[in-house]
């Protein structure tokens, strides 16, 4: 006799992690595309399968019982992997085509990979590339359950680094920039004077942020005047060139502005600043060979700095 757990479908399996995730079952519909009574159907017939409650209402929410929780935990590992798995067989006899899920940080999703991946493509058409771009603790968790084969992030310290193999690829050089009408005269500012002037930075306990006071703190400088806290470089760039401060970014989300002229840079004389970005796998995994060449390949513009 088949176990009760065996004959719940992958699909009913995804349907409920959703209902689980949005907390809703009429928003999991309109997410999955499915007529709302399906997905009751859905969830009923699993509780009905396992002999127990697996969801409850709390106000507008539908929340997960203790046991719930559990087939949550189960489920989503079941659905993780084999979509995992399906990745890793889509693969032509010359390994050269497939789909491949690739993790990053903000800043090197935003504007590192998508010139390198795009590159990547353009010699092996065939390619299906999903980049998942969050902080560096929800790639390192997506790595860790199989969600991206591999990522490419800056660390966050507090991170539990088990299960994970990581390779320092390159220092992302952080640059202190303002606006081109900014009336700071002049180029340079001495570190010593860093605390006289009005900042744009990340938003406060992000590792961003800590990695930016961290190299600061090395070089004695602190600052007290923030102006603003942005979750993003982006909305950071955006802020300086409207005359809301000076910000510390990564080089590579301000190149086109230096060029353009829409930001310069400020120079530190004898303060430089860096964050190391990573390649991170998990013990274990393996890849295809298709995977394989887009890891390498990625990993190998990484080190030289080759954007395009």
């Amino acid at each position: 006799m088949r176990s009760v757990i065996s004959q719940l479908s992958l699909h009913k399996l995804e349907v409920f992690c959703m209902v689980a995730e949005l907390e809703s079952v009429s928003r999991a519909a309109e997410r999955l595309g499915l007529a709302q009574p399906v997905v009751s159907a859905h969830i009923k017939a699993m509780s009905e399968k396992l002999g127990t409650p697996l969801t409850q209402r709390n106000g507008r929410r539908i929340t997960l019982t203790e046991e719930g929780r559990r087939v949550l935990k189960w489920a989503q590992e079941v659905t993780v992997r084999t979509r995992e798995l399906e990745r890793e067989l889509v693969e032509s006899k010359s390994g050269l085509r497939g789909t491949a899920s690739v993790g990053a940080s903000m800043t090197i999703g935003s504007f590192i990979l998508p010139g390198m991946i795009s590159t990547f493509r353009k010699r092996h058409p065939g390619a299906q590339i999903s980049v998942h771009v969050a902080s560096p603790a929800s790639v390192m968790e997506a790595v860790q359950s199989g969600g991206c084969d591999f990522a490419f992030t800056i660390l966050d310290p507090r991170h539990d680094l088990a299960g994970v193999q990581i390779e320092r690829l390159r220092d992302e050089k952080l640059m202190l920039v303002a606006a081109e009408s900014s009336d700071i005269s002049g180029n340079r500012i001495a570190p010593g004077d860093l605390s006289k002037h009005w900042f744009v930075t990340a938003q406060t306990g992000t590792p961003r942020r800590e990695l930016e006071e961290a190299a600061l703190r090395s070089h004695g400088v602190s600052r007290g005047r923030i102006a603003m806290e942005f979750g993003h470089a982006e909305a950071i760039k955006q802020a300086v060139r409207a005359g809301a401060g000076l910000a510390f970014l990564f080089e590579s989300s301000v190149r086109d502005e230096l060029a353009s002229g829409l930001l310069r840079e400020i120079e530190t004389p004898g303060m430089s600043l860096a964050v190391p970005a990573y390649l991170v796998r998990r013990e274990g995994k393996r890849l295809n060979q298709y995977q394989t060449r887009l890891m390498e390949e990625l990993t190998a513009a990484m080190r030289s700095g080759d954007m395009t």
